[in-house]
Formats: C-alpha cells, structure tokens, sequence
C-alpha cells in the first residue's frame, strides 16, 4: 500500500543580501509561514539573531552567546 504524502505545515522563504560579508546590513532574512499566516521574520546577521513577530514593529534581538545560551536552556533545560 502507498504511503501517503504528509501535507506541508510550516513554509519558510529567503532572502540573502551581501553587500560584504564584513560589512554592515549583510544579513539572511528567512520569513516563516504556517498554512497561510505568517508567523514572524528571523534576520540572522554578523553580530546577532532577530526575531520580528507577526505584525510587530520591534524586534527581539539577541547576540550570537546570548542566543546560544537560550538555545541550550530549551534543547537541555539547563
């Protein structure tokens, strides 16, 4: 018997822009959808990560080791 084809859930586009990969403004910005709503846009730069939620106008930003902590206490629970 076939398997079925799981229907996709989560859709995420991008958008590279690199001036320089030294230089100011050079980031990877990666809008992440669910079904047809979009949930937020995550701007992954030199020096941080950011996080606009849906319809925010600030965002979230934290450095690369602050990220990195916060990443550890989800996946550990550290």
């Amino acid at each position: 018997m076939p398997k079925k084809k799981a229907k996709s859930v989560h859709r995420v586009t991008g958008n590279l822009n690199l001036v320089e990969l030294t230089k100011a403004g050079s980031a990877l910005t990666l809008e992440v959808y669910q079904r047809k709503s979009k949930l937020g846009t995550i701007v992954i730069g030199q020096g941080s990560f950011s996080w606009f939620g849906h319809k925010r106008r600030h965002e979230k930003e934290w450095s690369w080791s602050a990220f990195a902590k916060l990443m550890d206490k989800e996946a550990y629970g550290q």
